[in-house]
């Protein structure tokens, strides 16, 4: 649910605490003071968000976890359940095509998928891309059909039978390749909560398939054995998902899944003699 935010005090429109208003496309959220609300099991986006920034990629939309309570929203979203709560970035570009607008132009006009040859300033922004993702095993944008990995009967690639499409890679697409327009240049990674207990025997390699080179800032990050205390750190700071997460205790066993994820990303790394780019200067 998209809603409008204001700060505290602002004629009791609302408060940081989550008190909200409905949003209005033409008019509040072309101001950048719009937020999607989502369900409690996309919490997991906030922890994504503060990884994003640890890592120093800077592709994911600001998120933070609240709990809500205007009288202006169904009770499912007021029963004191934490949801995750995004910034909704104004100028995101979409397609045209009202029933193909995932993408924010046509892969083979402005993004190239990983089986062609792309250039250097898009190949550095599927490299972000891959490393996210592997570390959270989000598969929906490179590789939504699971054909990475074999699938549980409940993953929705399964149930709307698109891992059948894998035998035929004519029918594999891309989806979330997006940017907004005022950084064109830059993607834009949303639905980040990815796959917290995704077992480590099953991990999506796949994701990683073409690339040859890793942004050195994330992947010292990676090496220098602080990625936990790091994450907490910058998690601590959102009080509402630390409290409700259960505090450094709570959330411990889910960072060290991402740490091992870490730890065989660098693996893999090494094995494959890989390589990493310094960023440029922003």
């Amino acid at each position: 649910m998209r809603v409008s935010l204001r700060a505290a005090g602002d004629d009791a429109k609302g408060d940081v605490k989550g008190d909200v208003l409905p949003a209005s496309p033409e008019g509040d959220c072309q101001d950048g003071r719009c937020g999607l609300i989502k369900r409690p099991g996309d919490l997991y986006e906030v922890l994504a968000f503060h990884l994003d920034r640890v890592l120093g990629l800077n592709r994911s939309l600001p998120a933070v976890a609240r709990r809500f309570s205007s009288h202006l929203l169904p009770y499912s979203y007021t029963d004191g359940a934490p949801r995750p709560i995004i910034w909704w970035a104004p100028d995101l570009q979409h397609l045209q095509d009202a029933n193909n607008d995932q993408n924010s132009c046509a892969l083979d006009g402005c993004w190239w998928p990983q089986t062609l040859p792309a250039p250097a300033s898009h190949a550095a922004e599927w490299s972000r891309l891959a490393l996210f993702d592997f570390l959270l095993q989000v598969h929906d944008r490179l590789d939504r059909y699971c054909c990475g990995f074999q699938p549980d009967p409940s993953e929705p690639c399964v149930e709307e039978m698109l891992h059948e499409k894998c035998r035929n890679p004519a029918e594999l697409v891309l989806v979330h390749i997006l940017v907004r327009r005022s950084v064109p240049s830059r993607l834009v990674f949303i639905d980040n909560a990815g796959r917290p207990q995704h077992p480590e025997e099953k991990l999506n390699f796949r994701l990683l398939q073409g690339i040859g080179s890793f942004p050195a800032a994330a992947v010292a990050r990676l090496r220098s054995g602080r990625l936990q205390s790091l994450l907490l750190q910058s998690l601590r700071l959102d009080r509402e998902l630390w409290e409700s997460q259960g505090g450094a205790e709570g959330l411990r066993p889910l960072l060290q899944t991402i740490d091992r994820r870490a730890q065989i990303l660098l693996r893999h790394i090494q094995e494959h003699n890989l390589t990493v780019f310094e960023d440029s200067p922003r």
